[in-house]
Formats: C-alpha cells, sequence, structure tokens
C-alpha cells in the first residue's frame, strides 16, 4: 500500500431545482388558494397546467383537485327535480369517494323532507364509510323506522362492513322478537 488517498468523490452541494417543477409547484399552490377562495374556474386552469406539464408528483393532488373544482362548477347549475334524483346525485358522489359533498348532499334532501327514510339511510352509509359509528348507527335506526325494508337493504349492504361485527348494529338488523309477557313465563317454565 502506498501512502497516497484515494481520492473522495465530490458531491455537488448546490443542487439546481427543475423550473418545471418549481412552476408546478407555484401553480399547485395558487390552485388551492383559488378554491379557498371558491374562484374554481381560475383553480381549474391553474390544476390543467400542472397536469399539461407532466410533473408526475403533483399529477395526481392535482387530478383530485381538478376533480373537486369541476363538481364545484357543475353543482352550480344542478337542479333536481325530485329528492330522489338529487339523492341519486349524492350515491354518485359516495360511490365515488366524495363523502363530504355526498354529505352536504344529504343533509340538503332531508332539510327538505325529514321523514325522507332514504336520505337518512344514505347518511347512514356516508357516516360508517367515514367511522362515525355512533351517528350511523343513529341514521340507520331513523331510516329503519320510518321504513322497516331498509333493515332487509341494510343486511346486503357492503357499504356497512365496517360494522359488521358490532353488537348494537346487529341488534339494529336482527332485533329479538319481542315475547308477550305470557309466553316469556310459559317459556322460562318450560326450561325449568
Amino acid at each position: 500500500m502506498s501512502g497516497k488517498k484515494s481520492p473522495v468523490p465530490q458531491h455537488n452541494p448546490i443542487h439546481k431545482p427543475d423550473p418545471g417543477f418549481a412552476q408546478a409547484v407555484q401553480n399547485y399552490e395558487a390552485a388551492v388558494k383559488a378554491m379557498q377562495e371558491h374562484k374554481f374556474d381560475k383553480a381549474k386552469t391553474l390544476l390543467e397546467k400542472i397536469l399539461a406539464s407532466g410533473q408526475r408528483d403533483l399529477m395526481d393532488r392535482a387530478r383530485v383537485h381538478l376533480n373537486l373544482c369541476n363538481q364545484q362548477l357543475a353543482g352550480v347549475s344542478t337542479n333536481f327535480k325530485t329528492a330522489e334524483e338529487h339523492f341519486d346525485y349524492a350515491v354518485s358522489l359516495m360511490n365515488s369517494g366524495q363523502y363530504d359533498q355526498a354529505r352536504v348532499h344529504v343533509e340538503k334532501i332531508l332539510k327538505q323532507n325529514s321523514k325522507a327514510d332514504f336520505a337518512y339511510y344514505g347518511m347512514a352509509v356516508v357516516d360508517c364509510l367515514t367511522g362515525q359509528v355512533e351517528a350511523s348507527l343513529k341514521n340507520l335506526g331513523e331510516a329503519i323506522r320510518l321504513n322497516p325494508q331498509n333493515r332487509f337493504q341494510a343486511r346486503n349492504d357492503s357499504d356497512f362492513q365496517n360494522m359488521a361485527d358490532d353488537p348494537r348494529f346487529t341488534e339494529l338488523l336482527y332485533p329479538e322478537p319481542t315475547d308477550s309477557p305470557s309466553s316469556g313465563t310459559d317459556q322460562r317454565k318450560r326450561q325449568l
């Protein structure tokens, strides 16, 4: 071994940022600010620029925000002829994972008709999917009270799978048959 040291590779401590990425970040920040100010047209334009830039790190987030902008812009002109039609729209929002938007629409239906069992059922689904078990049980209970057929629908609804092991959910869907006082006494006598 000789006394010479091998040269240490030099790392360039100055990293030049990608100007395209920097511009995309600026557009993203401006788009989020525009959305907070309810300027969805402006936000939409900025988000479309991000998608066109091809900056993969921001494209997924830009798509999500663009989808929200499109919905807000479409929602301004959306008129529903019936509560059922409005509910169908809310269900489409649920199916696409837009639970907050769906909740807003279901709440509007309930404000217009506090006896809309299907809206309570829909709210129970949104609550379940967003982890709000207590509210889900309450809304499902009200849906069943208003229309007992909702009990049977909920039994086969995969949206409630998060609560399948909850005994309160099971009691709601499979209530114990109510015994008359005399039949309960007769039953106890037979067991003795």
